[in-house]
């Protein structure tokens, strides 16, 4: 038996190519279930690299991701999604996979193969910055040319693996290992162990942004109003925040270009907008520090 315990055989769905369509989707779903709970036994180390990351941002560093396959692309996925859920610069949140971006539609699965790929690639890399090497294996050596030159910067280091035996799990500085067991189709690691790398690339983006300012209370406050929909969201946010008619809430984003913490602190102060954009600078663009103050005066 091979010792990846990505490889091992699921001794549950021996007999899914004879199965019922509907049996099928239900012994998928069966375990599909494991996946919340295999990621919930690592709490404590995503809590610790959200942490981690979060101190990183405010010293000026970057999250960059790497990963091969399905763990690439995921990491490039969470990485596309922050600037326009946060406001972010593309440039704070990174995804790399090996192979480069024609990987992301075409399978270059030689690449994870290659540890000078990873190693240029992490050129990127400088002190301040976090550096998350995905994979379900914990074994491309692709990501050991990664944490080469991180540790050569001497850059903070993650490892998201599903593999405790894993090259990563041995290298990387903190390790989230979510063990969700054999796949449904032997080795197809696409599905828990994809579906529970995503679940973690969430909680550490989401995370982290909430841990500098990037929401207030439950909203997303600082969301880009790029289309129809968003701009409807935004609405609503900034008038359930200050409390005001959606019509307010519509003629003071348009006054400050939509920005949605800029709205809510001119009703709130009764701030013409560029003070509010100040005030909003001296509390680092937090706007929970910035009510606070204002509800304590």
């Amino acid at each position: 038996m091979s010792d990846i315990i990505t490889e091992y055989r699921n001794e549950n769905t021996k007999d899914i190519d004879i199965l019922p369509t509907i049996e099928i989707v239900k012994k998928m779903n069966e375990e599909d279930k494991l996946v919340a709970l295999a990621v919930e036994e690592e709490a404590e180390h995503i809590a610790q690299a959200i942490d981690l990351i979060a101190k990183q941002f405010l010293r000026g560093g970057r999250l960059i991701y790497f990963g091969s396959g399905t763990s690439g692309r995921l990491g490039v996925l969470d990485a596309s999604e922050c600037p326009p859920t946060f406001s972010v610069s593309p440039e704070l949140v990174q995804g790399f996979i090996s192979g480069g971006d024609k990987a992301l539609r075409h399978s270059i699965e030689g690449a994870e193969d290659n540890p000078d790929l990873g190693y240029e690639d992490a050129k990127i890399l400088e002190e301040q910055d976090v550096a998350v090497v995905i994979s379900a294996s914990g074994n491309p050596k692709y990501l050991l040319g990664v944490l080469k030159r991180a540790d050569e910067v001497n850059c903070k280091t993650i490892g998201v693996t599903c593999n405790p035996k894993g090259r990563i799990a041995e290298e990387a500085g903190l390790v989230i290992c979510a063990e969700v067991g054999p796949e449904v189709i032997a080795g197809s690691s696409r599905l828990k162990a994809g579906t529970a790398q995503k679940m973690i690339l969430n909680m550490l983006t989401t995370g982290s942004m909430i841990k500098i300012g990037k929401t207030y209370e439950n909203f997303m406050i600082d969301l880009k109003a790029t289309n129809e929909k968003l701009k409807d969201r935004a609405i609503r946010i900034v008038a359930q925040i200050a409390n005001v008619s959606h019509s307010e809430a519509l003629a003071t984003l348009l006054k400050c270009d939509w920005e949605i913490k800029t709205a809510i602190t001119s009703i709130i102060m009764k701030l013409d907008i560029e003070t509010s954009r100040q005030e909003l600078k001296k509390h680092g663009g937090v706007l929970r520090k910035l009510i606070h103050v204002s509800q304590t005066v």
